[in-house]
C-alpha cells in the first residue's frame, strides 16, 4: 500500500505543523487492523474508548486526550487519506469525539469516531449524527465491498437528512469528493444560489432544496461485487415455479455480472400474458443484486415532465419520478423496474415518455429539468415488463434482451396450486394443511374454472375463497377438518 509522506517544518508560526502521512485505503469497514488513523502511543498507552478533541492544524496535527491527570496531547502518526479534509473540520471546529482504538506496535489505531453529543465544543450541523454520517460516505467512497452491518446499538448515520444550509456545506468540506465531479460542481453553484441574497427567495428555496435531494444519494461506483450463482439459483426457485428457459436466461445474466463486473449493457424486457408473474422476476432480480428497486408504471404517465420534472422557473415546480426514486433510494445504483412498457408510447400534449426512458436507458445519464444536472445512470439496471411487445417502438426494443414469458400448462398450474398458492394462503391465516384438503378430483375443478384466463392470479384467489370456506366452517360450525370435493369447489368458486 503506498505511503505519501506529508510531513513538513513549518516557516511561519501560524503555519500547521504536519506530522502525519496518508494512506490509500479501499476499505468500506474499520477495524484495529484497518484504522483510520494511528496515533502516538510511545508516551502512554490509550484507553480503548478514550475522548478529546482533534488540536486545530494552525498548531499541530494531534489530539488532545482528556485523562484522569489533564489533557495529554498525542501527535498524528498516518491518517486514510479520505479522512484528512474531516480531520480538519473536527479540528478547526472543536468539536468534542469520542474514539475507539487499540494499541499496536505501529501506534493506538483508532477504528472508530463518534461524536459526544452535548460534550461541549460548537456543533456545526445540528442534525445528530451528521459525523457518523459523513464517516460512512467516506467509507464507502471508494470501497468495492458491500457495507458491513452495524451492530443494533451502532448509530446509523446514512438515516440522517441533509436539510440546512450549513450541514450541506460541512458536508461539501468533509466529503464532497465522494460525490461525481459534475455533481460536485453543481452543488457549489446551487450553494451559492442558495446563500445569495442578489436572487429571490423562491431562487434559494428551490436551490436548498435541490441540494438536499442531491446531498443525500449516496453515490456508488458502478463495480459489482461477484454474487453467488447458488444463491441466486435458490432465490429463483423460491420466487418462481417452473420457468427453467426463463430462469437460464437470468443465471446467464449473473454469471456476465461476475465476469466483468459491472451491469450488462442490456436490461431485461419480460414479455407475456398478464398474470404469469413477470413483475415476480424483476423483484427477485432486485433481491439477487442486492440493490433497491423502484417502480414506474407506465400506463399512468402521459407526460414526459411526470419523468422529468418542472422547470424552477416555476412557482410549484418538482423533480420527476426518476429523481424522485434515487432521493427515496438514497443510492445510485438501483433497479428500474418498467411495469407495461408497451403503454409507453400513449404520451398526450407535450410529447412522449417513450423519449425520456431512452436517456435513462442508455446509461449515458439522465437530466432531471428541476435538478438542472446530469445525474449518472451507469449503475441503473432497467427491467421492463410488457403484455404485448408489437406494442413497443424499435428504439425501446434495442435497449432490452428480450425474454418471453410462456403461460403455465394445466399440470403446472395444479402444482403451482397445490405446492405454493395454497399453503401461501393457510400459513397467513395460520392454519395447518390438515384443516383445508382439496381432493385430486376438486384440484382439476379448480384448474378448470381457472382456464379461461392466463397467468395464476386466478389460481391465487381460488385459493384464497377456498381457505377462507374452510375457516368459516372450522370456526362457525366447529369442525376440525374440510376436505372439498368437485362439486363443494364449483359451487364456491363458480355461484
Amino acid at each position: 500500500m503506498p505511503v505519501f509522506d506529508f510531513k513538513s517544518t513549518p516557516d511561519k508560526k501560524n503555519q500547521p505543523e504536519c506530522t502525519y502521512t496518508t494512506f490509500r485505503s479501499d476499505e468500506s469497514d474499520t477495524s484495529p487492523e484497518k484504522p483510520i488513523m494511528v496515533l502516538d502511543n510511545r508516551v502512554r498507552e490509550w484507553k480503548h474508548h478514550s475522548s478529546g478533541i482533534f488540536t486545530n492544524p494552525v498548531k499541530r496535527t494531534a489530539f488532545e486526550f482528556e485523562e484522569e491527570d489533564g489533557t495529554v496531547s498525542a501527535d498524528i502518526l498516518k491518517i486514510d487519506a479520505r479522512f484528512v479534509s474531516l480531520l480538519k473540520w473536527l479540528g478547526e471546529n472543536h468539536i468534542k469525539v469520542r474514539l475507539s482504538g487499540a494499541n499496536t506496535p505501529d501506534g493506538y489505531a483508532v477504528y472508530k469516531i463518534r461524536e459526544i453529543a452535548f460534550g461541549g465544543g460548537t456543533k456545526l450541523s445540528a442534525e445528530d449524527g451528521f459525523l457518523q454520517f459523513m464517516i460512512e460516505r467516506l467509507l464507502a467512497s471508494s470501497a468495492l465491498a458491500d457495507e458491513t452491518e452495524e451492530d443494533e446499538q451502532e448509530e446509523t448515520g446514512d438515516e440522517m437528512k441533509l436539510t440546512s444550509l450549513q450541514s450541506i456545506t460541512d458536508f461539501m468540506t468533509c466529503a464532497g469528493r465522494t460525490m461525481p465531479d459534475n455533481i460536485r460542481l453543481w452543488a457549489r453553484r446551487n450553494l451559492a444560489v442558495a446563500r445569495s441574497h442578489e436572487v429571490s427567495p423562491e431562487e434559494r428555496r428551490h436551490a436548498q432544496r435541490a441540494l438536499s435531494i442531491m446531498m443525500n444519494i449516496q453515490w456508488k461506483s458502478n463495480y459489482f461485487e461477484s454474487i453467488d450463482p447458488q444463491e441466486a439459483r435458490r432465490i429463483l426457485d423460491e420466487e418462481l415455479y417452473g420457468l427453467e428457459r426463463v430462469k437460464q436466461r437470468i443465471m446467464e445474466t449473473i454469471i456476465q455480472i461476475n465476469r466483468t463486473h459491472t451491469l450488462p449493457a442490456y436490461g431485461l424486457l419480460l414479455v407475456g400474458p398478464a398474470g404469469t408473474g413477470k413483475s415476480q422476476i424483476a423483484y427477485a432480480v432486485a433481491r439477487i443484486l442486492k440493490l433497491p428497486w423502484t417502480t414506474l408504471d407506465m400506463s399512468s404517465i402521459n407526460d414526459p415532465e411526470q419523468l422529468t420534472g418542472s422547470s424552477r422557473i416555476y412557482a410549484n415546480a418538482k423533480p420527476g419520478i426518476i429523481m424522485e426514486a434515487f432521493s427515496m433510494a438514497g443510492e445510485s445504483n438501483l433497479v428500474f423496474i418498467i411495469n407495461e412498457l408497451d403503454k409507453a408510447a400513449s404520451g398526450k400534449g407535450n410529447g412522449n415518455p417513450a423519449d425520456v426512458l431512452l436517456t435513462l436507458l442508455d446509461n449515458l445519464g439522465f437530466t432531471d429539468n428541476y435538478m438542472e444536472c446530469m445525474i449518472p445512470t451507469v449503475g441503473v439496471y432497467p427491467i421492463a415488463t410488457a403484455n404485448d411487445k408489437e406494442q413497443i417502438s424499435a428504439p425501446l426494443m434495442s435497449r432490452f434482451a428480450v425474454i418471453d414469458i410462456p403461460d403455465y400448462t394445466a399440470e403446472e398450474k395444479k402444482i403451482i396450486f397445490s405446492k405454493f398458492a395454497l399453503p401461501k394462503v393457510l400459513k397467513r391465516m395460520s392454519m395447518r394443511e390438515e384443516e383445508c384438503i382439496v381432493s385430486r378430483e376438486a384440484l382439476d375443478t379448480v384448474i378448470e374454472t381457472c382456464a379461461g384466463t392466463t397467468g395464476i392470479r386466478d389460481l391465487e384467489q381460488a385459493a384464497e375463497h377456498i381457505a377462507a370456506n374452510a375457516l368459516y366452517q372450522i370456526e362457525v360450525n366447529h369442525v376440525s377438518q374440510v376436505v372439498f370435493d368437485s362439486e363443494m369447489v364449483r359451487n364456491l368458486l363458480i355461484s
